[in-house]
């Protein structure tokens, strides 16, 4: 079923919580104290906060049933029961560890693999996945296919990853100095961009062919398995579901964000297929997380993991939610915003490069964008450029990536249409008065992970 003839969310809103209203004047003042990092902004002080869609979706009423039946046992919880049966009905992963979060299932699938000078191939790893790599002395190589680094260009599967750079990295490795493969679905760095299916299979086949296992970063995977049902006509008469199957069928396991497909506010896991490994890695997720049966997470959250797993995977949710975000898109295109295309699900990345060519990389045009949307709109996204890329671990470079982004991300269930036209509404007029802005410098910063905490200045 079309969006135009399905155009309504397949949902009634039964709870809201009231947005504070700020003056421009309190806005600017606001991100002078925090030193220009939208991070520090507190949330009262922001009016549409598009800065993730991790953990800021509205749960159902099924979910919020959840939070009381929750069994907060200890050890042998009746609540990660129920989260596992559902994982392993949807993904077909048999072993589950719980974590507070998809950090987490990194931190401990990372320390169970990764050893110094490894290689792990992969699609634009996430800032905290290249941050694990690198705490590790790992290197993260990135086999995007090239058409990603095109804004402009129209390519369904701009996440997909470039099987010949693949094969050149898997050949002149020894396969024991790689750990595993791993595919991001969807690509959140590379724009929200979605993952073929066949390019998942042929990644498959490389692995299987030299020996190498292969993960998933699954956050967004039910929003990749839509766009593989709309954009790749060979699976369009399969279901979400069993577009999932064959996703991860083959595959070694995958850590989680549930915060993101699993709309729920915190929490995570690591899936895997094989009980060694669940072993090997069961000794990191006591040591960091918790107990295997609740991970850092209440009995009710992994209720609400249960319920919203089986939520994040209906296709009019799925049409509904993806179909809002491409919309969006539509309206900041019709005031001149230059954004990534195609959309992501997720979110819509603003081309701040393109739209600030006066504010060179090393003065961070994303970030001083995301400044002005905030003076501007009481609007906050997020930088996904220079800063985020953060310096050479080595070398302690700056690493400038390919494009300067603004992430507006989009909360699930959340927003209606009409905080959307306003959001685009307010990047007009950043628009018409963009040769005003300044870039920024940074005055602090921490050695890994900087974006979080670190503080600017304007450059005079």
């Amino acid at each position: 079923m079309t969006q135009e003839h399905y155009p309504f969310e397949p949902y009634l809103i039964s709870v809201t919580r009231p947005i504070a209203i700020t003056s421009r004047e309190e806005r600017e003042q606001t991100i002078k104290e925090c030193h220009y990092n939208l991070f520090k902004i507190p949330s009262q002080k922001v009016m549409i906060d598009l800065l993730t869609d991790s953990g800021t979706g509205a749960i159902s009423n099924k979910q919020l049933a959840g939070i009381i039946l929750g069994d907060e046992s200890y050890a042998g919880s009746r609540s990660f029961e129920k989260m596992l049966a559902a994982i392993e009905d949807i993904t077909g992963f048999k072993y589950v560890i719980p974590t507070h979060q998809g950090r987490g299932a990194e931190n401990v699938l990372h320390s169970t693999l990764i050893k110094e000078g490894n290689l792990i191939p992969g699609n634009t790893h996430f800032d905290t996945t290249k941050a694990h790599i690198e705490f590790r002395k790992g290197v993260a190589v990135d086999v995007t296919i090239d058409e990603a680094k095109d804004p402009s260009l129209y390519h369904p599967f701009k996440g997909n990853l470039d099987l010949e750079k693949l094969e050149k990295v898997l050949k002149e490795t020894p396969k024991e100095n790689i750990p595993f493969v791993l595919i991001t679905v969807t690509c959140n760095s590379g724009g929200g961009q979605p993952v073929s299916l066949d390019n998942i299979k042929g990644v498959k086949s490389l692995c299987k062919a030299y020996g190498v296992k292969l993960f998933f970063d699954m956050a967004r995977y039910a929003e990749n398995a839509y766009y593989i049902k709309t954009r790749e006509e060979k699976y369009r008469n399969l279901s979400i579901r069993e577009i999932i199957q064959e996703m991860f069928k083959d595959s070694d396991g995958a850590t989680m964000s549930a915060k993101k497909d699993a709309i729920v506010a915190m929490g995570g896991f690591l899936a895997l297929r094989h009980e060694e490994l669940y072993q090997r890695c069961a000794v990191y997720s006591i040591l960091f997380e918790g107990y295997l049966t609740y991970g850092g997470m209440t009995g009710g959250t992994m209720e609400t993991i249960a319920q919203g797993l089986y939520e994040g995977i209906d296709y009019h949710y799925l049409e509904a939610r993806i179909g809002q975000v491409a919309r969006f898109s539509e309206l900041l295109k019709a005031v001149g915003i230059p954004i990534i295309e195609p959309v992501g699900g997720h979110a819509v990345y603003v081309n701040a490069g393109k739209m600030l060519p006066q504010i060179p990389p090393d003065q961070y045009p994303a970030q001083a964008l995301g400044v002005a949307a905030y003076i501007e709109g009481g609007i906050r996204g997020v930088e996904i450029g220079t800063v985020l890329a953060d310096r050479d671990p080595i070398t302690r470079q700056e690493r400038h990536p390919n494009l300067e982004l603004l992430r507006l991300a989009i909360p699930r269930r959340t927003f209606t249409d009409n905080h959307m036209s306003y959001i685009a509404q307010s990047f007009k007029k950043i628009h018409a008065t963009k040769e005003e802005l300044k870039g920024l410098r940074i005055t602090w910063e921490a050695p890994i992970l900087r974006h979080f905490t670190c503080e600017f200045a304007i450059v005079k």
